[in-house]
């Protein structure tokens, strides 16, 4: 792929997501540093993680940490520690989106959207977004 611009508009910036080892050890630590209120966490069953999305005024600081001992998120944390995970865009018509991706050469991790704790999301592959795991999000 190369730099050319892919149509995928993004709306906004939706959130930016940090793998933990417990979110309610990391949840109280934010509260603490930047008085941000609690948030309810949700089990995400076939990404093997809980997770939780705090309001950060306009945007949202989303915590996941793995409930699958052999999982990505707990391979991820076992490599690199607790650290950013990725970044997610909101965008329209997601399905349209990866399309218009995939026909421009962008690798994908998903062809195809499926439900996640922000909305229906896709990943695009780190290879294809200069190291950065881009999530693409679409509001139900």
């Amino acid at each position: 792929m190369t730099d050319e611009a892919v149509p995928c508009t993004a709306r906004h910036l939706d959130h930016v997501c940090i793998a933990v080892k417990s979110i309610q050890e990391a949840m109280a630590l934010y509260q603490k540093l930047f008085d941000l209120g609690p948030a309810p966490v949700e089990e995400v069953p076939d990404q093997g993680v809980r997770a939780c999305l705090l309001p950060v005024g306009s945007t949202r600081l989303e915590f996941i940490e793995p409930t699958d001992p052999n999982g990505s998120i707990a391979r991820f944390i076992e490599r690199r520690g607790e650290a950013l995970h990725h970044v997610a865009f909101q965008v329209e018509d997601i399905a349209a989106r990866l399309a218009a991706l995939q026909d421009a050469g962008v690798e994908l991790i998903d062809k195809a959207p499926r439900k996640g704790a922000a909305g229906t999301i896709a990943f695009l592959h780190p290879r294809a977004t200069r190291g950065v795991l881009i999530e693409l999000v679409e509001k139900e």
